[in-house]
């Protein structure tokens, strides 16, 4: 079963997500040309990871509900941000994480997604895997865990976006 863009951008207006703060990469590709196409949804690209963070904490604290996309890679490289200000904050932040390099039925060879899951672990940031439509849901679960703990949580996307809806 495959995991569609259309199903992610219905989880992300279900749980009440106005804005969609990220770095475009090519894992998320698909995901990105939708949300730029969807009214619901402001889109604000950055230039750094770690600017998606301070980006988003500062649309948090001015009473918007962001939601993060950015690729593993890029969450190793928004780790002061995502400890100074996600975590020491205690923003109710989602963190998308588009997993580059992962293989749910094979051994992993990429560092990027090999280390993503113990990262995660070592910061207290609880962490879903999401590899297809029926695992979606996911998003909703991160959402109503960040809230009430007031601290970040992240999706990881262990698998390619497609175009379907």
């Amino acid at each position: 079963m495959a995991l569609t863009a259309g199903k992610i951008v219905a989880e992300l207006k279900r749980c009440g997500f106005d804005y969609v703060v990220t770095v475009p990469d090519d894992d998320s590709r698909r995901l990105y040309r939708l949300i730029e196409s969807r009214p619901e949804f402001k889109l604000v690209s950055a230039c750094r990871e770690g600017e998606v963070i301070a980006i988003a904490a500062g649309l948090m604290l001015g009473g918007k509900s962001p939601v993060v996309l950015i690729q593993n890679t890029g969450f190793y490289e928004s780790g002061d941000s995502v400890r100074g200000l996600a975590i020491d904050l205690k923003l109710p932040m989602v963190i998308l994480i588009s997993c580059r390099g992962w293989k749910s039925h094979a051994p992993m060879t990429d560092s990027a997604s090999i280390y993503i899951r113990p990262a995660l672990d070592a910061w207290g940031i609880k962490h879903h895997l999401v590899e297809n439509d029926e695992d979606v849901g996911k998003i909703a679960v991160a959402h109503h865990e960040a809230t009430k703990a007031q601290r970040p949580t992240a999706v990881l996307f262990g698998c390619d976006i497609s175009d379907d809806e």
